[in-house]
């Protein structure tokens, strides 16, 4: 990852969130203010990218500066982390994630989540357990309700809509339809 890629990632994701709910500079001010918690979800994003993007550095280079800097940013990202509510990091997850309510979000380091993809709170996107350590893989444009737990080796294709509160533990591979349920089943 490149610094010019790092600073298109948080430009992009900057606007995602103004879109949704900073359209103006002085409801991004009242958010801060107030200490709303998609501002503090969407600082919380920034840091895990700037983590990710230093991460990659010292994957690639024996630079001390990278390790450093590393260091100061997962600890920020992590202190945010624990305040909020989440457990995940942005490495596998594309440009363009909305997180509406952090608290008690959790992402297995291992799942892959595509772009644009909306998160609401207390969700699980993880293993199915001791004896299925496989992680799901979701598609771009997926949004996941409140409650929504997303278990083990499965796919979730584009532009799915997962119902608050569903169980998904079977892959869903046709796009554009809503799945809820427990266990998650097809409804539109």
């Amino acid at each position: 990852m490149t610094k010019k890629e790092l600073t298109e990632i948080l430009s992009y994701e900057q606007n995602v969130y103004k879109e949704y709910c900073y359209k103006t500079l002085y409801r991004c001010f009242m958010g801060f203010i107030k200490h709303e918690y998609v501002y503090q979800s969407m600082k919380w994003q920034k840091l895990a990218r700037i983590t990710d993007y230093y991460k990659y550095k010292i994957d690639h280079s024996r630079n001390p500066w990278y390790q450093l800097m590393y260091i100061f940013y997962i600890r920020k990202r992590n202190i945010l982390a624990e305040k909020i509510g989440i457990e995940a990091s942005t490495t596998n997850i594309g440009k363009g994630l909305l997180i509406y309510h952090s608290q008690g979000t959790v992402i297995n380091g291992k799942a892959i989540i595509g772009e644009n993809c909306s998160l609401h709170g207390n969700i699980c996107i993880g293993n199915g357990g001791e004896a299925d350590k496989d992680t799901p893989v979701i598609g771009n444009n997926v949004i996941i309700g409140t409650g929504a737990k997303i278990l083990g080796g499965i796919s979730i294709a584009d532009n799915i809509k997962i119902a608050a509160g569903a169980v998904v533990v079977h892959s869903f591979n046709e796009p554009g339809i809503t799945i809820a349920g427990i266990p998650a089943k097809r409804v539109k």
